[in-house]
């Protein structure tokens, strides 16, 4: 059974660009990955981009930044990780690292503490230095820096 993909407009693939973006904010990279499922030449492809990045549908820092935001507060990841997962969407480590301003320091100390307490009460290993080696590989898979999880040990008197 062969399957043919339905050809669309330059005009209708730009539209459904715009709305791809409009949706949510898109990095550069998620953008031109959604494009190859359309034949389109590269002419096309790059007047799309630029359309897109001229009426401020596609901005790349504007993306950075509430992708930090949603990462930290909703997801709870940490620096490494969300910085991890920028790079896989070919974000430069010069417009990442501009954006850290997105976490509050403070919110990101509570949220390592908050983690701490919570794996505590749940880990039932009775060795202490065991449990705290427990913790800390759970906050690191979280994406969370060593320094930062051992000063929130030092904060907490662990």
């Amino acid at each position: 059974m062969v399957v043919e993909k339905k050809s669309f407009t330059f005009d209708e693939i730009k539209l459904k660009m715009l709305n791809y973006c409009v949706y949510q904010d898109r990095c550069h990279y998620e953008v031109e990955q959604k494009m190859r499922e359309f034949l389109l030449i590269p002419e096309a492809k790059e007047d799309i981009l630029l359309y897109l990045i001229q009426e401020e549908y596609l901005d790349e820092e504007r993306f950075v930044r509430s992708y930090i935001r949603g990462k930290f507060y909703i997801k709870h990841w940490g620096r490494n990780k969300i910085k991890l997962n920028l790079k896989q969407k070919q974000i430069s480590d010069k417009l990442i690292g501009r954006c850290w301003d997105e976490i509050d320091e403070s919110d990101y100390q509570k949220q390592i503490i908050l983690f701490i307490e919570k794996q505590s009460d749940s880990i039932t290993e009775p060795n202490s230095f065991k449990k705290k080696n427990k913790i800390v590989k759970f906050l690191l898979s979280k994406g969370f820096e060593y320094e930062c999880i051992l000063d929130a040990f030092g904060a907490m008197d662990y």
